[in-house]
């Protein structure tokens, strides 16, 4: 995923609409950590499904209005856990509860997320972790940072003294999805020097962004699970790309996110 040119009008409308989207996005958090606390238990998949939603509407119930103020024409995803090319146009893409299990479970793993979209580029993301107080924020063309400081990737070379990570797409992901991202962690196993496994995604990717972390890799996705690290990992200098090396889209069926340094190696070992 290239970085876009932008031009001076562009560039100055994206940055101060970044500034109030870090308003909403923190807006949002602020109401999902007042929600955190103990363990919700539940019994059945009815039970999860409505304490999730429960969390999606607060965080919802804040930011559509104050994003759809900003940009009025912009469409808006309806489903986080939609995937595929979007039609021509600008698109608000939000997780408005990303990690929602975690919430659940009292974990402090999650995070609020929205990202701009304008004829399927993400231009603009902010990524806020309302455990730890960190607001994330990439705008096509102008870097990414972490409250204000410039990301920059890891300088590594070597895969087998590299932390790498992954995670699931969904909870009910396809068996033979299932069965890639098990041979894949095999593999990572036996090249990388750590393996990490959890959700969510986009976590692992402000690690690579940020340097902390060498690469992440899934298979399938969503979009609003990717392409906030996507436009945040590729700001930072990294690379983007399928786990064949190829270019990455929302309707590939893979994605990687790596340090340069790494990137053909980790390329090679996803592909046997």
């Amino acid at each position: 995923m290239p970085r876009t040119p932008r031009t001076t009008n562009t560039a100055a409308r994206d940055a101060d609409m970044l500034d109030q989207t870090v308003t909403a996005v923190r807006a949002a958090g602020s109401a999902l950590r007042e929600r955190f606390g103990e363990v919700v238990p539940y019994r059945t998949r009815e039970e999860l499904m409505h304490a999730l939603a429960g969390n999606d509407d607060a965080a919802l119930d804040i930011l559509r209005p104050r994003l759809t103020q900003l940009r009025p024409d912009a469409g808006w995803v309806e489903d986080e856990l939609d995937g595929g090319a979007l039609p021509d146009g600008e698109w608000w893409v939000v997780d408005p509860a990303e990690g929602n299990v975690n919430h659940l479970h009292a974990l402090p793993e999650w995070a609020v997320t929205a990202t701009l979209v304008r004829d399927n580029q993400p231009v603009l993301t902010v990524v806020h972790l309302p455990m730890t107080g960190d607001t994330y924020t990439a705008t096509a063309g102008a870097g990414a940072h972490l409250d204000g400081r410039p990301l920059r990737v890891s300088q590594t070379t070597d895969l087998g003294l590299s932390i790498v990570a992954t995670s699931q797409a969904r909870p009910d992901e396809d068996a033979t999805v299932v069965r890639r991202v098990g041979s894949s962690i095999t593999a990572m196993l036996f090249d990388a020097l750590v393996v990490r496994a959890a959700v969510p995604a986009t976590l692992h990717l402000l690690n690579v962004a940020a340097g902390r972390a060498d690469a992440f890799w899934q298979f399938a996705g969503a979009r609003a699970d990717l392409l906030p690290g996507a436009l945040l990992v590729t700001e930072a200098g990294g690379r983007i790309s399928d786990a064949q090396g190829r270019p990455w889209t929302p309707q590939s069926e893979s994605f990687l996110a790596s340090a340069p340094g790494i990137h053909t190696e980790a390329v090679a070992t996803l592909s046997r």
